[in-house]
């Protein structure tokens, strides 16, 4: 670990007062956790339907469109990855206001099912955060003037990229991963300068581990208020960390994440009041622990271990005590108790697989799958009910975002703004 900055103050939730109530400025919305404070939001649309505009773009990508003062955010990549591209669209309207596009090598590794531009942008309200990976972080006004660039390091992995930064309370929080180095950093949104970096050991060569098995984590962290302290809680390959914000020490780990198929991390930690959920990728373990204490609460915090699972890429919501999540393989709904573990239902999708995260908001649960159908089901830890069924009949792998009254959708030939008549 690197200290290369002063301390890290903290003011009000979530940052500077330039963040609006109703806009969705990262991954997962204002507070990173797949909730809404909407109170009302689209039941029912389909490519034609309830569509206020619609902006299109020239691929396809698996990063998700955000919301912020007046604008929507969202990245693709042409040219084989070799021009990444940011576009800043009128939320009223869905005009183009700006693009900035970030030249690099075309053809860096990744997967076909994840196109360049992986990662979500982050704002607040008057800058916006875009990574790149080996490309590098940048910063822009909202008239897009670049304010600051950061070369953070060469990330290259056989599939891909696709972790999102987090501006917190006036700083960029990034996973840099996947690839041969991995890391956590702090840098200050106004300058870009390194506030701190922590390493995360690696067994392995980045993408397989020692004993020849797949490795790597495509985790955004999360924050958490653990007995009166905030920390930043991320999903690495085999653990679970918490990071302290002001310095990046690690304060505790929780091991468990490592799997028959590999060390493998793909959905967010659910911070479920005391407990915290984490789920390995491709099949992996599941690990409910209660927060708090330090360096290694493995043995004194865990509640409970499910070590087979469904595929599970994108991130569920913690509502009223029950985490529900949406499944890429096999395609299923499930609720679940975090604090033990208990399946309460699960419910085939009748739909394609979720790599997109769930949403909570109006009091809807919200799950597009791959087609660009959209689920929308009641929050029912007894069982599963589904209230409407939405297709737009285009393939998407995004997370939707909930604005104003508004959905904005992500699909592989642009970005939808969808609204009630």
């Amino acid at each position: 670990m690197r200290i290369l900055g002063g301390t890290l103050l903290f003011f009000a939730v979530l940052g500077a007062a330039a963040v609006r109530a109703d806009d969705w400025p990262a991954f997962r919305g204002p507070a990173g956790n797949g909730v809404s404070p909407e109170k009302t939001a689209p039941l029912h649309w389909d490519a034609e339907k309830n569509v206020a505009w619609k902006f299109e773009l020239p691929g396809p990508g698996n990063s998700s469109p955000i919301v912020s003062n007046g604008r929507v955010f969202a990245t693709c990549a042409q040219n084989k990855g070799g021009e990444r591209t940011l576009y800043c669209l009128d939320r009223k309207t869905g005009k183009l206001a700006w693009k900035r596009t970030v030249s690099f090598e075309p053809g860096a590794r990744t997967h076909k099912t994840n196109p360049y531009c992986g990662s979500t942008p982050a704002a607040d309200g008057q800058r916006v955060v875009v990574w790149h990976n080996s490309a590098g972080l940048y910063c822009y006004d909202f008239q897009g003037k670049e304010l600051w660039k950061r070369q953070l390091g060469e990330f290259d992995h056989v599939w891909g990229y696709g972790v999102s930064p987090v501006i917190y309370k006036g700083r960029v929080f990034l996973h840099c991963g996947p690839g041969k180095r991995v890391l956590f950093t702090a840098l200050n949104l106004q300058d870009g300068h390194t506030v701190w970096e922590t390493e995360e050991p690696l067994d392995g060569d980045g993408d397989r581990n020692t004993a020849g098995k797949y490795m790597g984590s495509w985790c955004t962290p999360v924050v958490a208020k653990v007995n009166g302290r905030e920390v930043l809680v991320c999903s690495m390959p085999t653990r679970v960390n918490a990071y302290h914000p002001d310095t990046g020490q690690i304060v505790w780990t929780s091991n468990g994440l490592r799997g028959g198929n590999g060390d493998l991390a793909y959905a967010s930690p659910i911070i479920a009041g005391k407990v915290c959920v984490a789920m390995g990728g491709f099949k992996g373990p599941t690990i409910g622990f209660t927060m708090g204490g330090k360096g290694d609460i493995t043995e004194t915090n865990r509640l409970w271990r499910v070590e087979k699972n469904p595929q599970r890429i994108g991130s569920g919501v913690f509502v009223d005590g029950y985490i529900y999540m949406a499944n890429a393989g096999p395609n299923m709904f499930q609720c679940i108790n975090p604090e033990n573990g208990e399946l309460m239902w699960q419910k085939r999708s009748p739909g394609g697989a979720h790599w997109g995260s769930l949403v909570y908001a109006a009091g809807r649960l919200y799950g597009a799958d791959q087609n660009g159908t959209t689920f929308v089901f009641e929050p029912n830890p007894r069982e599963f009910k589904l209230l409407a069924t939405n297709e737009m009949n285009e393939l998407s792998n995004s997370t939707p975002a909930f604005s104003d009254g508004q959905i904005f959708l992500r699909t592989a030939t642009g970005v939808y703004c969808i609204e009630n008549p």
